[in-house]
């Protein structure tokens, strides 16, 4: 294990809290020698580990085994490849908020068919105690996040960009809460992704297109500027649920929000780049974006859809650009490719 001083200052001392974006289990446990606490994966992540490292996971027992083709098999092998991680965290959990769980993403080829997401969550809280389920920021996703809350599931509201995304999933998990109280249970853990990463990717294509004033930049601030905002709001209306970083295309998606209570998706390259830093470190998310980028940021129309916390209605959700980019990587690179795969 090689050891990370940025990555055990953060997860150690600040209240942001450290999890491992990937699914594979090499990766794992040099990550947790450094601090991490909990797992995200996708489709796409777990499409990759099987293909990348079919021995070991043959060696841990997964297979496709006599699973049809078609989304049972893609949902088999996800479950089983989640039921593993979740498994080796598993530990953490008695250590607080945000330890020890694992992340399982609903099939994305139905992120507007709630019957189909609520079915699937129903068997994902099967896998583990520690299972946290994925469900898209769309109207119908967010709807089903309310109901699996007051189930007494732990839920992470993912294919989220923007400021009003992370806000109606707050408000989404506060109503399944109060929900789940009145059962007589206490509600799971909740977190409300923001992809500050493809928000930059998508607003970079907008920045071409339109002309305007931002460069290049601006726009790597874009999706801290939301996240930054957001969690202003979230501490503010005092929400149970934490907001995530996810996406990260750089270490300052991380540093930015040191010392924020988020659980942070750190993905192997990112903790390289993190390992390369030299402290001291400090903490940063009270520190503001620049008031001049955010002015040119803010001639870009569809930025201010993703900052403003009433820049769009839930039933616009499903239809942002990110949400379309990121939905086709998790299908054609992910859950597709998983309904066929032969181990």
């Amino acid at each position: 294990m090689s050891e990370n001083a940025y990555l055990r200052w953060l997860s150690g001392a600040t209240r942001s809290i450290y999890w491992h974006d990937s699914a594979v289990m090499a990766e794992l446990e040099d990550a947790i020698g450094n601090g991490a606490v909990g797992v995200t994966t996708n489709p796409f992540l777990v499409n990759a580990t099987l293909r990348a490292h079919p021995a070991d996971w043959l060696a841990r027992g997964i297979s496709a085994g006599q699973t049809p083709e078609g989304d049972a098999r893609a949902e088999h092998l996800i479950c089983q490849v989640a039921g593993q991680i979740a498994a080796r965290v598993a530990d953490f959990r008695p250590r607080g908020f945000g330890y020890g769980h694992c992340c399982a993403q609903v099939n994305p080829n139905r992120p507007g068919h709630a019957a189909i997401m609520r079915a699937m969550a129903d068997r994902y809280a099967q896998i583990a105690p520690n299972i946290t389920i994925k469900l898209p920021a769309t109207k119908a996703g967010l709807l089903v996040l309310e109901d699996c809350v007051a189930k007494g599931y732990s839920v992470a509201a993912t294919v989220s960009f923007t400021v009003p995304q992370v806000l109606a999933a707050a408000e989404a998990y506060q109503r399944g809460a109060a929900r789940c109280r009145a059962a007589g249970r206490e509600p799971a853990l909740g977190i409300a992704v923001l992809m500050v990463g493809r928000l930059d990717d998508y607003l970079r294509d907008v920045m071409q297109e339109s002309g305007g004033p931002a460069t290049e930049e601006d726009i790597i601030w874009a999706g801290t500027a939301a996240i930054k905002r957001a969690y202003a709001i979230f501490q503010e209306r005092g929400y149970e649920c934490a907001l995530m970083p996810a996406g990260c295309r750089g270490t300052y998606h991380i540093t930015e929000l040191a010392g924020a209570r988020m659980i942070m998706s750190i993905a192997p390259k990112i903790a390289a780049g993190l390992a390369g830093l030299r402290g001291p470190f400090s903490e940063k998310i009270a520190d503001p974006v620049e008031p001049a980028i955010l002015r040119r940021l803010q001639s870009m129309r569809e930025f201010v859809r993703a900052y403003e916390p009433d820049g769009m209605a839930p039933e616009d959700f499903i239809t942002y650009g990110s949400t379309n980019r990121t939905l086709n990587q998790f299908c054609d690179n992910g859950w597709n490719p998983l309904q066929t795969l032969d181990i």
